[in-house]
């Protein structure tokens, strides 16, 4: 299979740009972190996180990690007359999903992809880059009957939502759950981040793994895919992006929820004597990717998480 993507035309972050949103988000204010962010948005006139593509890094999983990350449909699920089965798409979010490049990635592949962002102009730009690109291409919304694509394996390509939310509530949760006539608590079998943890205040972090845990679906369908970045920034320069080695990664994620420790100068202490929590992920799988955005190659990693 080949996914396609349009080649990036945005450079690495300059510095005066790294300055320049270091000073947006330590200026004391009483606006909300996550409103911050949303002025960015709201302004439109300076996003260096927008790198103009999907990550080629996702690329290559999709396409290429079949053997790790299965399929991008569950087979064997019970009809409504509770003995036939059916086939259903895998449901994929993306959190902090900005202009929409990865969850248009993610159903070309043929998920069910969903983009959460806080900003509702973060959603709107979404949205018409996604139009634009529909309309460049002729894809259109199809595939939603779940046939096979010319009686191949393949299906067609899946749905594309985006949602205004706070990843921490459960609003916009209840909303797509509902939408997708689910009961119950929403899961999603693939869950996609990349720099949306390193937009996070550090102190986020424990909440953000714990929430990670709990969207997640349960092993062996349910995977979260990590884009490790940045790595090579020291913990003590602040953000964002705040410094992201594996060691947060795996410290976070086998503890969900949990406060842990961390030095003077912001980095956190590992302990690998320490047993995974209830709840806790497994990294089942750790490389550094070929490709990848200008900005991360030769640093970023990529990390896949299951329940354990």
């Amino acid at each position: 299979m080949t996914i396609a993507t349009s080649p990036s035309t945005r450079q690495p972050t300059p510095p005066d740009a790294r300055s320049r949103l270091l000073t947006h988000f330590s200026t004391p204010s009483s606006t909300p972190h996550y409103s911050r962010w949303s002025e960015l948005w709201d302004a439109g006139d300076f996003l260096p996180w927008d790198r103009g593509a999907a990550n080629p890094a996702l690329e290559a999983i999709l396409a290429q990690r079949r053997d790790l990350i299965g399929r991008s449909w569950v087979e064997g699920i019970a009809g409504q007359d509770g003995q036939s089965l059916e086939r259903r798409r895998k449901r994929a979010l993306v959190p902090g999903c900005g202009r929409g490049y990865d969850v248009l990635l993610l159903a070309k592949a043929g998920y069910d992809a969903w983009g959460l962002e806080i900003s509702g102009s973060a959603v709107r730009m979404a949205m018409e880059y996604v139009q634009s690109e529909e309309q460049k291409s002729g894809d259109r919304e199809k595939g939603e009957s779940g046939e096979e694509k010319n009686g191949s394996e393949e299906m067609e390509m899946g749905k594309v939502r985006f949602v205004v939310g706070d990843f921490f509530e459960d609003g916009w949760r209840r909303d797509i759950a509902s939408e997708e006539g689910v009961e119950g608590k929403m899961r999603f079998d693939l869950i996609y981040d990349y720099t949306f943890l390193s937009a996070l205040p550090p102190t986020t972090r424990p909440a953000w793994a714990l929430r990670m845990s709990q969207l997640l679906s349960p092993s062996p369908f349910g995977n979260l895919i990590c884009i490790e970045f940045p790595t090579y920034k020291p913990a003590s320069t602040g953000g964002p992006p705040w410094g992201l080695p594996p060691k947060v990664y795996m410290e976070h994620l086998s503890h969900p929820g949990e406060e842990l420790p961390y030095d003077e100068e912001g980095n956190v202490k590992e302990n690998v004597l320490r047993r995974a929590s209830e709840g806790g992920l497994e990294r089942v799988a750790h490389w550094m990717p070929e490709r990848t955005h200008e900005i991360g190659k030769g640093t970023d990693w990529v990390s896949v998480w299951r329940h354990m």
